[in-house]
């Protein structure tokens, strides 16, 4: 019987790389997003992948969420937790509202998820969870308070579930991409882009797909062994 793997942000950019990895692994892929209706739609129609829409910053929605995609594709053994947004601003000129809608998707949304699953993991002695964090997290980014605080918060929500979660045969990694050639990159002006892609000894931004297979990696059931652990993907430019 076929896995079962739920990508949270999963029709685009790294989600939507990570959900297209799973699928052609043999997994049943769901892909969840909150708001764009149009790209969702036009990912599952090109791939074949499953949507379905909820907000992961809705403990309440992530619940029945969750409960909607293992009626429909089976209990979830591999979970991704991708879902993420940036409002970007100096801390001193940064609004409670920016503030909070960063953490609420980025970090809050992330627990609401493992919240959900967890459960069953547990019951049946066998899950998979990858958070999404990033270069961002581990040291820091101007301009980035609330999305650094974000996902240096996965690296320890990772860590802590890990410890509770082994015995389970439940492993709890997160994976930390550096500067990924993406449409949210590509938001930002040329220049700053073409700074970050500077200070990357390997002189290129990183790929989605790259990205992807070390998801992969780290949902195989040969990675048994691998939790509360960190996969930088930063092409050398931060180490841990």
């Amino acid at each position: 019987m076929p896995k079962v793997a739920l990508v949270t942000g999963g029709t685009r950019g790294i989600g939507a790389a990570v959900s297209e990895a799973l699928h052609a692994a043999g997994y049943r892929v769901a892909a969840s997003y909150a708001g764009n209706v149009d790209a969702a739609h036009a990912f599952e129609s090109r791939t074949g992948i499953a949507t379905f829409r909820w907000d992961v910053a809705d403990f309440d929605a992530c619940q029945d969420g969750v409960k909607v995609v293992e009626e429909a594709l089976g209990p979830v053994d591999v979970l991704v937790n991708n879902a993420g947004i940036t409002r970007d601003r100096s801390a001193h000129k940064m609004s409670p509202q920016e503030w909070l809608a960063v953490i609420n998707t980025n970090l809050n949304g992330a627990f609401y998820m493992c919240n959900a699953v967890l459960g069953g993991m547990r019951a049946r002695r066998f899950g998979r969870i990858i958070n999404m964090s990033s270069i961002n997290g581990q040291k820091g980014q101007f301009g980035q308070a609330n999305y650094s605080a974000a996902k240096a918060g996965l690296l320890g929500l990772t860590r802590a579930l890990a410890q509770e979660s082994a015995k389970y045969g439940i492993t709890v990694n997160a994976v930390a991409p550096g500067h990924i050639d993406t449409e949210m990159l590509h938001a930002a002006p040329p220049q700053l882009v073409a700074a970050l892609k500077a200070q990357i000894p390997m002189d290129r931004l990183g790929t989605v797909e790259e990205v992807a297979h070390s998801v992969l990696f780290l949902a195989d059931e040969k990675a048994a062994f691998i939790t509360g652990s960190t996969i930088s993907i930063n092409g050398g430019n931060y180490f841990v």
